[in-house]
């Protein structure tokens, strides 16, 4: 079922798009239809925009070039993810302290960025993110360094993601075990903490109101927007099929097939249609 025309003037019209990368853009390394098109409109209608992710697994740089590999071409300044909104967390609240962390390069290096140190025998904090090398060793490290008195950490609340296969475990579901262990409750940096949504709207430099979030998971992406009072698009190419949404308490403001539906309709900017570029 597409969105009515009106839906998607209400999308178009807005100045600035806050984009979750998977279940939105590709699943896994496979590019999701429209993705490369939508990219381009955002380009053509000169319009803000910035890829916020809550895979703490790569760079900016990482992420840039793998949407190179899928044929989109984005700089890294148009990526943020939730290592880097952990990395400045962790920054403000304890200036060049230790971690032990169960995450991939892109969380340890945000972490070295910001002056922390690496540390398995007494760090300030235990973080956990996405990471192919949890396993019962490093669950055991973690649980007793935090009953030792670290402070936990997850970098995202998403106990599932998006694979090329089916979902895939994520970060809130690796760090449930350390929770249940050790009866202390994580801290999740990740959206829907008002922290991503704040430097989003800063680094587009861009108001609530002329903003629009768009995401495939009800839980981050729709109630990140919801509770920052950004207009909220969901898509249905992810996570949550159209029978979930009863589930929630809550609703998006628009919901679409995919990415694919926004730019169809507008082929040229206004500027390109005065200058006769058709």
């Amino acid at each position: 079922m597409k969105a009515t025309e009106e839906t998607l003037k209400n999308i178009r019209k807005k100045q600035a798009f806050i984009i979750d990368m998977d279940g939105v853009i590709y699943h896994g390394n496979v590019l999701l239809p429209g993705a490369a098109q939508f990219v381009d409109w955002l380009r053509r209608q000169k319009k803000r925009f910035l890829f916020l992710t809550n895979s703490s697994e790569r760079s900016p740089e990482e992420l840039s070039q793998k949407m190179a590999r899928l044929g989109i071409d984005v700089g890294p300044g148009h990526f943020y993810s939730s290592a880097l909104a952990t990395a400045a967390f962790l920054a403000n609240q304890k200036p060049n302290g230790s971690a032990y962390v169960i995450g991939e390069p892109g969380l340890i290096h945000a972490l070295y960025r910001v002056g922390y140190t690496m540390n398995n025998i007494n760090p300030d904090y235990v973080v956990v993110g996405e990471a192919s090398s949890y396993n019962l060793d490093t669950l055991i490290k973690a649980v007793r360094l935090v009953i030792g008195g670290a402070k936990l950490i997850g970098t995202n609340p998403d106990l599932t993601g998006p694979g090329e296969g089916g979902l895939v475990p994520a970060c809130g579901a690796l760090v449930a075990p350390i929770e249940l262990a050790t009866g202390r409750k994580a801290y999740f940096v990740g959206k829907p903490n008002p922290l991503m949504m704040r430097h989003a709207l800063r680094t587009l430099g861009a108001t609530r109101e002329e903003t629009v979030i768009i995401g495939d998971r009800m839980d981050t992406d729709i109630i990140a927007g919801i509770e920052s009072q950004i207009e909220t698009v969901l898509v249905l190419t992810g996570v949550t099929a159209r029978q979930d949404l009863p589930k929630y308490a809550y609703a998006p403001d628009h919901v679409l097939e995919g990415i694919f539906e926004i730019p169809e309709a507008i082929e040229h900017t206004p500027d390109e249609a005065a200058a006769g570029k058709m």
